[in-house]
């Protein structure tokens, strides 16, 4: 059966480089995902980079991450449509293997600088990813997935998310990429087991997983509860560890394992070593596994695109969310603001959310604020 391939998340950083450098020179490192929007706005791309990329996708190797794309906006942008034809560009550069991007909207008017943060799961957000995801592959003409959120409002956000990836998916015969430090913070932010979050996932249309590290952070609405935050800042703890061990078996069609971890992270000697070590057990757990993959995750039916979806009340709703959440001053703030707004007594069922993860929205959006 087809080998289970170590991969490592590697864009145009120097610290990034260099806590890889040493693995791709022993030649560990079998394939590359890049998150290719993080460049649309750098003009002068260095050669040797833009090599590093070609060798992999000469090989079938290079797998592309976006970030941007904001698949739930309730208005169709002109800032997606530049970045389909941005990634339409790039997939004439290079060879992917698949492209995914990440699940919710971007907050903030500027489209490169907000936070993702969920959506209601209704039948209108359903057929805007499904619009917007079928925009996607045709463009690119390859698998396309999307990645399990680590941030929820409530438990009730948890229980139906992987259902929800399911039916946003189907159409187009996409994947999950299962993050497994994104489940770990759920497990422990809304007191899930293992078993009970992860029987609640098409496990079946996992063909990547993704391991990071993260941070702790302690609430002030709800103390002296700590909060546990993907800020893909430190080493791999060995929970997430854990939760690869536990997983990898349940993941008929897996292809990918991928390291990750940001720049600010791995800016001492330290931190590269113990990204190199979290690599090595990484890879020598892939190592023991298999995975039968027959599942081409290519779409079964042509994809035909009309007018963009749009809904206008949704737009606006996150709009005002986005403003609330960007200029809140503590959770008690949001929460009289949000009582007020348009949010309330609607699908967004704001009544349920729990403090704690408003706080923590509040400092998801302002730290991404620019």
């Amino acid at each position: 059966m087809p080998k289970i391939l170590s991969a490592v998340a590697c864009n145009l950083d120097n610290d990034i480089l260099a806590a890889c450098l040493p693995l791709m020179q022993e030649s560990r490192v079998e394939a590359l995902e890049w998150s290719f929007d993080a460049l649309y706005k750098v003009k002068d791309v260095p050669s040797w980079f833009i090599e590093l990329l070609t060798a992999f996708s000469d090989e079938k190797r290079l797998i592309g991450h976006g970030v941007f794309f904001s698949l739930f906006s309730g208005k169709w942008l002109k800032e997606q449509e530049n970045w389909l034809q941005q990634l339409k560009q790039t997939c004439t550069e290079f060879q992917f293997d698949h492209i995914t991007e990440h699940f919710g909207f971007m907050t903030g008017k500027d489209f490169h600088h907000g936070a993702p943060l969920n959506i209601p799961y209704t039948s209108c957000t359903l057929n805007i990813g499904r619009d917007r995801l079928k925009r996607i592959y045709d463009v690119c003409r390859c698998p396309v997935g999307l990645e399990n959120l680590a941030f929820s409002y409530s438990f009730d956000e948890v229980k139906r998310h992987g259902e929800f990836l399911e039916q946003l998916l189907s159409p187009v015969n996409g994947f999950i990429i299962l993050d497994l430090h994104n489940l770990y913070c759920q497990i422990h932010n809304f007191n899930i087991s293992f078993d009970d979050i992860i029987a609640l996932y098409p496990l079946d249309m996992v063909r990547e997983i993704h391991i990071s590290g993260g941070s702790w952070e302690d609430s002030l609405a709800d103390p002296p509860r700590q909060i546990r935050r993907d800020t893909h800042d430190d080493a791999v703890p060995e929970e997430v560890f854990q939760l690869l061990e536990n997983t990898i078996t349940r993941c008929p069609n897996l292809k990918y394992i991928v390291l990750e971890q940001l720049g600010n992270g791995l800016s001492s000697d330290e931190s590269k070593a113990a990204f190199y070590q979290d690599f090595l057990k990484m890879e020598s757990i892939a190592g023991r596994f298999s995975a039968p993959g027959k599942q081409s995750f290519a779409p079964l039916l042509p994809l035909l695109t009309g007018d963009p979806v749009e809904d206008e009340t949704l737009y606006r709703q996150q709009l005002e969310l986005s403003s609330i959440l960007e200029s809140a001053t503590s959770y008690e703030d949001a929460m009289n603001a949000l009582q007020t707004s348009s949010l309330a007594r609607s699908d967004w069922e704001i009544e349920h959310w729990e403090p704690y993860m408003i706080e923590t929205a509040i400092k998801i959006a302002q730290k991404w604020k620019k």
